[in-house]
Order: C-alpha cells, then sequence, then structure tokens
C-alpha cells in the first residue's frame, strides 16, 4: 500500500498516519513512513526522542549538492536508490495487540522541506525530495505512508503522484471540510481516485450530520477523540502505547477497509 495523508494544518494528519503505520506493524507488515511536512513532527509522533530524530533530506546540503548540483545546471535524474535506506532510521513498534505471527519494521524517512534551504540549494533540494520520494513510492516492496504539508502543496506539485490512495483528513468543522474539498478535488484530477475523508475527533454516529460540501470524498470514517492521547501531549509528542489502542486500531481498521484493503 502506498498512501498519502492530506488536508489543512492541525487536523491530525501525522498523528493519524503514525498511528495506521503502527497498527500495520502490528499486522505484522513493514512499514516505511515519509515526513513530507516541514513541521517534521511525524518522528516524535512515532516515539523518537528529540536527540534520535534523523537529519531531514532537505537540509543534508552536501548531499543534495552532490547528486543534484546547486548551479545553473541540474541533474534532474539523480541516483537515488540508496538513499532510503542511508538516511532512514528505525522506529520503534507501539504496545498493543500483535495481529500477525511477527511484528513488521518501521522506519522513517524526514524529507523537510525546501523554504529555509541555503542559498541557491532550495530548487536543487526540491528536485531531490521528490526523486526519492517517487522512488519510494514506485520501488519499495513496504507499506510506505505519506505525511504531506498542510494544504495543496504536495498535490500541486505532484510529490504524490504515484500513491495509489489518499487519505483527506479534517476536522468536523466547515472551514476545515472545505480544505479538504479542494485537496480531494485536485488529488482526482491528477487521476487519485481510491480516496477516503477521515474525520478527526469525531464518532461515527456524527459523520451524518457532516455539511455534504461538494468535492468531498464519499467514503467516510471517524476518528474518535482520544482522551489518553489529549493528557499525553503537553509532555510526550508520541501517539503510541495509548490506553485507547483499542478505540485507534478499531479507526484504523475502519479506514483500510474503507480504502479497501
Amino acid at each position: 500500500m502506498k498512501i498519502a495523508f492530506a488536508g489543512k494544518g492541525g487536523v491530525g494528519k501525522t498523528t493519524l498516519a503514525a498511528l495506521l503505520g503502527d497498527y500495520l506493524a502490528r499486522l505484522g507488515r513493514d512499514v516505511v513512513l515519509i515526513d513530507a511536512d516541514t513541521a517534521l513532527s511525524l518522528g516524535s509522533a512515532c516515539g523518537l526522542p528529540e536527540d534520535a530524530l534523523p537529519k531531514a533530506l532537505a537540509q543534508r546540503e552536501s548531499l543534495v549538492r552532490q547528486r543534484i548540483g546547486d548551479g545553473v545546471y541540474l541533474n534532474l535524474t539523480p541516483r537515488v536508490d540508496d538513499l532510503p535506506g542511508e538516511v532512514s532510521v528505525a522506529v520503534p513498534v507501539g504496545d498493543g495487540p500483535c495481529f500477525g505471527g511477527r511484528l513488521g519494521k518501521k522506519r522513517l524517512l524526514v524529507m523537510g522541506g525546501v523554504s529555509g534551504g541555503g542559498s541557491g540549494c532550495a530548487c536543487a533540494a526540491g528536485h531531490l525530495l521528490q526523486a526519492v520520494i517517487a522512488h519510494v513510492l514506485t520501488a519499495g516492496d513496504m507499506d510506505t505512508l505519506v505525511d504531506c504539508e498542510a494544504g495543496v502543496e504536495h498535490l500541486g506539485r505532484g510529490t504524490v503522484r504515484d500513491v495509489d490512495s489518499l487519505v483527506v483528513v479534517s476536522q468536523a468543522s466547515l472551514r476545515s471540510l472545505a480544505v479538504a474539498a479542494r485537496v480531494s478535488a485536485m488529488a482526482r484530477e491528477l487521476g487519485l481516485t481510491r480516496q477516503i475523508l477521515a474525520v478527526t475527533g469525531c464518532d461515527a454516529a456524527a459523520l451524518g450530520e457532516l455539511p455534504a460540501l461538494p468535492g468531498l470524498p464519499s467514503v467516510l470514517v471517524a476518528v474518535p477523540s482520544l482522551a489518553g492521547l489529549a493528557k499525553r501531549q503537553a509532555r510526550d509528542g508520541s501517539v503510541l502505547s495509548l490506553p485507547e489502542v483499542a478505540t485507534a486500531d478499531a479507526a484504523c481498521a475502519a479506514l483500510l477497509a474503507g480504502l479497501g484493503e
């Protein structure tokens, strides 16, 4: 599976990506999680302490120059097949039911953004990021989850064109759902038609009360509020091993079912 998570900022994309990655690992599946958001919070959500977080690929200036160049002429077809293994790190699997015969492996690849790159290398870094993401999505044999930039940035650049599914994440608010509708419409223009709307902080019974905005995905899943997560977030960024792990697992299972997985 190659799944991207997109939507308005602050709606729970990173949390849901981390929860689904952990659920898949406890199903016995190997997972690559790609942090393609400039907020760079997926590693923390996956349980990595600050000193264990990998340096974002976009910030590895010498590597960017080596593969792409930093002058007038850029190598737009760089070799990247070795980079996912070289710059990714293992992330822990949380406590919870093991549904498979083994625990899967989880790895994190931090892409970062290009807006704060060094002088002359932002364009080069952007090309390298897109090349690495495209390689992982088309050549990888592991489930891949991509935590996208807030809004429509990655869709506009076509960065996640090669995913096979899109989880549009929204809160149960008109502004959030309006952004979700734009995200969904742009993704369909890219040919990404397998979509689901994940509404966070919402019970399944409340899904029918949401406004039917044009463009929203037709398949909806509720992701209820998790009191243990809300209590923890002030002191710990991890979303793993929650008291409500069964509730989170049920939401992940419903999400996969809605995508036909």
